[in-house]
């Protein structure tokens, strides 16, 4: 299984010193990771990447809002293969008309993606599975609106917030999901109570062994309370042991 960590994590540490944050990731033991709105930071990011030895399978950036074409220039310098959207607010996805019209932006924008080798992918919060369409979560619903060479991003905590069962949701979106967001805690909209995988509410085994075309996970903390290094430093070293018998991992 192959691991990386969404660089969003690590924000404040970003702003302040990029090139340390990056030389700490790779000191933790990361190999990747998923950087977030690349365009701006591409040419020092490129470098800090190169420098340590690390890889970006994937990032985030906002292609409905943001110059598509940039974005995909700016992910082809890093070797980014899949750019990801990250966030659709709350009030797409209540109507089927509306979640139509983000599927045909996004197939729109896959199809200029693939223009420079890059594939385009989503990534969901809560409210994507709060949200139901003719008896399907809003996210079902929508996956079944998307082009095939589209790909999912499943961030399996907000998955659970949302009030579904995350290996679920990941067994019925099936091939599509190539990449998930690993993260763990006590399956509310505290951000700040996440916790390390394996401390938390989420069957993170479980979770894993559902997506069966998984390329990457992701780990990631929205925020935490305690040392935002040592919080992903457990994650990992919680992933590699490959043990689910680690302290917690209870059922959502």
């Amino acid at each position: 299984m192959s691991y990386s960590l969404q660089l969003y994590t690590l924000r404040n540490a970003i702003q302040e010193d990029l090139p340390s944050t990056i030389r700490k990731v790779a000191e933790i033991g990361f190999t990747q990771v998923e950087p977030y709105n690349f365009v701006t930071t591409a040419k020092e990011l490129g470098a800090a990447l190169k420098e340590n030895g690390l890889t970006a399978p994937s990032g985030h950036a906002p292609l409905l809002s943001q110059d598509q074409d940039q974005i995909f220039a700016a992910a082809r310098e890093l070797g980014i293969g899949t750019v990801i959207e990250p966030y659709i607010t709350a009030e797409h996805w209540q109507k089927a008309e509306d979640i139509q019209a983000t599927a045909a932006k996004l197939n729109a924008a896959a199809k200029k993606g693939a223009e420079y080798g890059i594939r385009v992918g989503y990534h969901n919060h809560a409210w994507e599975l709060e949200s139901t369409i003719g008896g399907k979560t809003a996210l079902e619903y929508f996956e079944g609106l998307l082009d095939p060479e589209l790909v999912l991003e499943v961030d399996t905590y907000w998955v659970a917030v949302g009030g579904q069962d995350p290996v679920e949701i990941l067994t019925k979106l099936g091939d599509r999901v190539k990449f998930i967001h690993i993260k763990d805690g006590p399956l509310n909209t505290d951000t700040k109570a996440q916790q390390p995988a394996g401390q938390g509410r989420i069957p993170v085994w479980d979770v894993i062994g559902a997506a069966k075309s998984l390329e990457v996970g992701v780990v990631e903390f929205d925020d935490y309370t305690g040392d935002i290094f040592d919080g992903i430093t457990q994650s990992l070293s919680f992933l590699n042991s490959g043990s689910a018998k680690t302290t917690g991992g209870a059922q959502a």
